[in-house]
């Protein structure tokens, strides 16, 4: 038993001996090398050198303003320029004023009778009220050993209107009423004359930026009736006018557009036509930052009288360099419908013999440059051709019993060069001058002689106002106006040939006494075609802004 326990003794000795005999090793063998490797710890910290660094402040950089101009020149439903300017005046109306009225009264029974009133019916809705008259009565020398002609013309006008503007889109609702009374020359076979209109309008706008398209449209039911006429008397004109746009945008400079017109003319007595016209105007534009491209062209049909096709161009292109010099050119024209309105507007006096055809701008191209060089100085320098099919002009008729003064058409053109400066220094003084000669011509099959259809025709249009503030109560304007006629055969109608004198005082806050002196010259002249105009006349008033 001692001798068993004295083996199993011996042999734990031996097995703990061997760790501590391995531990003493110093020299490793070719077999077996231990190989330390000692890595200094740098760990890198992903964007460290951010942490003290600050933002990249860039310096605020202030755009040029973009200047724009009116390129659109003279276009044909101003030729000649409607006028009656004797009655109109120019006041200055601060927007914190939702009213303003006028009245003022001269020699030669001129009045003058303004009031208008906007009303704020919520913070989106804005009500509008006017009323206007104005007129004279006056004797007017008809020439030498011929009576004077004791002429009144007085008008009236009224309009209310409404706007109210939703999340995406505007409304506007309005109402016209106008009453032209007036007497014609009296050696014409009636000798009074009365223009009734009035008007409804309705239309929407567009007003969310994110829908693809844009659009607007609006409806128009335009009544009028005309008291004497050789056509009839009493003769009515109902018209239902509907006008519409819708475009959208390809980029951020470019845009494809259609706009589109219908007529729809009604007419009692007389035995007119009924007309109905449809107008489309496609259009693709390009807007960039120094240049600009209208492309299209207008597309126009007639169905029940007149002509049934018609098409013209519509093209425009303007080139900004230096920031505001504009090269621009043009090729443009579509229709101008004669309708009783536009009669009116381009003379009062003539009377309606038989249903007129729309007159059509068949094509008026011009080039052009416009600039504006230095703070308050503005020029505008052009040149082009004009070509109207069916233009409007007066024409005497006689009789053995009676004479007639009555409109007529025949085509005509004219070439023409303008220019149009302009210079203002703050609120102290400025000053306009603007010209435009034509050459006129007449085509086209007709039984009308060049003289009967050119012979009131403008030929050179003139004028120059300079407006002085030499204190902030008084305003002044002085200006000239000159139109000479066409020549035809030696035979050349006098020349329009106006001086005035305009001016106001602001007697308390929100009063002004105001004054107008036209014809100072006191010249004869005739802005329609028969009728003279005043000699020289003097009218005063008083405004209120309230």
């Amino acid at each position: 038993m001692k001798q068993m326990t004295y083996i199993l003794g011996g042999a734990l000795l031996m097995t703990l001996a061997l760790p501590a005999q391995a531990q003493k090793q110093v020299n490793d063998t070719t077999v077996n090398r231990t190989v330390v490797v000692e890595q200094e710890y740098n760990p890198d910290i992903m964007d460290a050198t951010k942490v003290n660094v600050l933002p990249r402040v860039e310096e605020p950089a202030v755009s040029k303003k973009e200047v724009k101009y009116d390129a659109t020149l003279v276009p044909a439903r101003n030729v000649p320029a409607p006028v009656m300017q004797a009655f109109s005046g120019k006041e200055a109306r601060e927007k914190a004023n939702p009213g303003y009225a006028r009245l003022g009264y001269g020699i030669n029974g001129n009045l003058d009778a303004v009031a208008d009133y906007q009303f704020a019916t919520s913070e989106n809705g804005r009500l509008h009220v006017g009323f206007g008259m104005d007129g004279a009565d006056a004797k007017l020398d008809m020439g030498e050993g011929v009576e004077k002609w004791r002429s009144f013309y007085y008008r009236t006008r009224a309009v209310v209107d409404y706007r109210h503007l939703f999340r995406n889109l505007e409304l506007d609702l309005a109402g016209n009423f106008g009453l032209s009374n007036f007497n014609l020359m009296p050696f014409l076979s009636d000798s009074k004359q009365k223009f009734t209109s009035g008007s409804f309008h309705a239309g929407i706008r567009n007003k969310n930026s994110e829908l693809p398209l844009d659009y607007r449209i609006e409806t128009n039911l335009l009544l009028y009736q005309r008291q004497h006429d050789p056509a009839a008397d009493g003769l009515q004109e109902t018209l239902i006018r509907t006008l519409g746009e819708v475009g959208g945008a390809i980029s951020d400079e470019q845009s494809v557009n259609i706009a589109f017109a219908m007529d729809n003319a009604f007419y009692q007595k007389g035995g007119f036509k009924n007309v109905t016209s449809i107008g489309l105007n496609p259009y693709y534009l390009i807007d960039g930052e120094s240049w600009m491209l209208h492309l299209g062209a207008h597309v126009d049909m007639a169905f029940g009288f007149g002509k049934q096709f018609r098409a013209a161009p519509d093209i425009r292109a303007e080139y900004t360099f230096s920031d505001s010099y504009v090269l621009y050119a043009q090729a443009t024209g579509g229709k101008l419908q004669n309708d009783f309105r536009r009669l009116e507007s381009y003379t009062p006096y003539s009377q309606l013999g038989q249903q007129l055809d729309a007159t059509y701008e068949q094509l008026n191209a011009a080039l052009g440059f416009k600039a504006s060089p230095t703070d308050g100085l503005w020029f505008n320098l052009y040149g082009g051709y004009q070509n109207l099919r069916n233009d409007v002009f007066s024409l005497w008729y006689s009789t053995l019993t009676e004479e007639e003064l009555l409109l007529a058409q025949q085509h005509t053109s004219n070439v023409y060069a303008g220019a149009e400066i302009r210079y203002s220094y703050k609120d102290l003084f400025g000053i306009t001058a603007s010209g435009v000669y034509r050459n006129w011509d007449t085509s086209g099959d007709s039984a009308y002689g060049k003289l009967e259809v050119l012979a009131f025709k403008p030929a050179f249009e003139a004028g120059l106002q300079a407006d002085v503030n030499p204190i902030p109560s008084v305003r002044l304007s002085l200006g000239y106006n000159y139109v000479s006629r066409t020549k035809v055969d030696g035979v050349q109608a006098d020349p329009v040939s106006n001086l005035y004198l305009h001016g106001s005082y602001e007697l308390f806050k929100d009063i002004l006494l105001y004054a107008r002196l036209n014809n100072l010259l006191n010249q004869d002249y005739q802005y329609y075609e028969g009728c003279p105009a005043q000699g020289f006349s003097l009218m005063g008033g008083v405004a209120f802004r309230f």
